[in-house]
């Protein structure tokens, strides 16, 4: 059997004709529920959300235009289309004007009716993928994830793998570092990459108006639900969900996540039925996830089936080797006239902790690029925090219970001295070598390394 394509409402008071369309329309893979008047139908989009309703026209208790009065009040989203035996312009115009998405004269051709249902709900699809910023202009791929330091080549190796997999990934490490850019690029390189790719910041919304974007509600289920809404949880069905600093969810939101990710299903904030999806929920973290669930401020349940597959994403200045990159990355991106940066200033910029990462870094960029006129940017353009840091090691670093990547720390260290040497024989690479006591061929592999130019 094929995957539920939608769910479809048919009201219609003629029983032969609610079967045949009931029939037809599973045959399509659409979940479909029927009501044989007015009242009923209304009743059941009251207590459900559909995709697409059909509905007659003349029928008893309720008839076809207050049907799609209400349904427009109670599921703004969901789609109508009336159908009818005694059709007349007035009346389709009528329907228009109030929301129909089409209007079908009885009796009608079952390919009409299939290329109908199809094109409407694309047209839903459609809607849904705007509302949920789904940008497919930008592919978000590795291309966009810049790096040649050792960490982020094993990184690029390791997404590709993992992007193949239905396994939730959780995704540590601290804010800037990359980590939407890497949930981004697991979902284009899945076999969802046709399915919505819906994001989050857990962060962003209170406990309760959390749960309604993540699950949906019903009206008059909370002060404000005036009508039916859809969760991004219904809205990702068959792709993916980024739930980005998914440490500040609601330890009360986690156990309604948990069950999500155990069996597949959700209830709406105030709905009575289960709902099921396929959704790959990737995760992201820039605490320390252990240290919270040891604090009782996670679940431990939640974070072992959030964490089947770990990312850890390093630091800027775990990885400084990658600043020059960077940095010529951000300028070709921000400026169409190309601008050269001194030695002096990339070693001023690889010095830099850069606590907010590499976000810090593209919008310090950004900003110089915007401000200066000058086709040079000199230590003069960079912002004072900068000019005012003292860079360099000053004192061996303090080894601390995680460790240091001692790699790294040598690598910064270098990487510092390469760039002060050049300064200093300014830019004769030969000269340059000769200071730190090193043979030309060494002291230009050194360069190659660490991407100096």
């Amino acid at each position: 059997m094929g995957r539920l394509k939608g769910k479809i409402l048919i009201i219609e008071d003629e029983k032969s004709m609610r079967e045949v369309l009931e029939i037809l329309l599973k045959e399509e893979y659409y979940e479909v529920l029927t009501a044989s008047d007015g009242l009923e139908g209304v009743s059941h989009i009251e207590k459900d959300i559909f995709d697409l309703v059909i509905t007659d026209i003349k029928m008893p208790r309720a008839d076809g235009f207050e049907i799609l009065k209400r349904t427009k009040e109670i599921s703004p989203d969901t789609i109508v289309i009336m159908i009818t035996a005694f059709g007349t312009t007035e009346a389709a115009i009528e329907a228009m004007k109030l929301g129909a998405y089409d209007y079908i004269n009885k009796p009608f051709k079952i390919d009409e009716i299939r290329l109908i249902v199809t094109k409407a709900l694309e047209k839903k699809r459609l809607s849904e993928e705007v509302t949920v910023l789904r940008e497919k202009v930008k592919t978000y791929k590795l291309e966009n994830i810049i790096g040649q330091s050792p960490q982020m080549q094993e990184l690029f190796q390791l997404i590709p793998r993992i992007a193949q997999s239905n396994s939730h990934v959780l995704i540590t490490g601290e804010s800037g570092s990359g980590k939407e850019l890497v949930a981004t690029a697991l979902h284009n390189l899945s076999r969802r990459k046709d399915k919505n790719f819906v994001t989050i910041n857990c962060a962003a919304f209170p406990e309760g108006l959390l749960e309604s974007e993540l699950f949906g509600h019903m009206r008059g289920s909370f002060t404000g639900a005036m009508y039916n809404k859809q969760g991004l949880f219904e809205i990702a069905e068959g792709g993916s969900i980024f739930l980005d600093e998914i440490g500040e969810m609601p330890i009360n939101l986690q156990a309604k996540l948990l069950r999500v990710l155990e069996n597949g299903t959700f209830r709406r904030v105030g709905g009575t039925t289960d709902i099921k999806v396929d959704v790959r929920v990737i995760s992201a973290t820039n605490k320390d996830i252990k240290e919270e669930v040891t604090s009782g401020r996670f679940r431990e349940d939640l974070y072992y089936r959030l964490n089947v597959v770990p990312i850890y994403i390093p630091a800027l200045r775990e990885r400084k080797e990658d600043i020059p990159l960077l940095v010529e990355h951000f300028i070709k991106k921000i400026s169409n006239q190309p601008k050269n940066i001194t030695t002096e200033t990339m070693g001023m910029l690889m010095e830099y902790p850069w606590k907010g990462n590499v976000r810090e870094l593209e919008n310090m960029i950004e900003r110089i690029v915007l401000l200066t006129d000058k086709d040079k940017i000199t230590p003069a353009e960079l912002p004072p925090e900068i000019k005012g840091y003292v860079g360099g090691v000053k004192e061996i670093p303090e080894l601390s219970e995680k460790g240091l990547d001692i790699d790294a720390l040598i690598g910064s260290i270098e990487t510092q001295y390469l760039l002060k040497a050049l300064e200093r024989a300014n830019g004769v690479k030969t000269e340059a070598a000769k200071l730190l006591k090193l043979s030309f061929r060494s002291f230009r592999h050194r360069l190659q390394k660490y991407g100096i130019k």
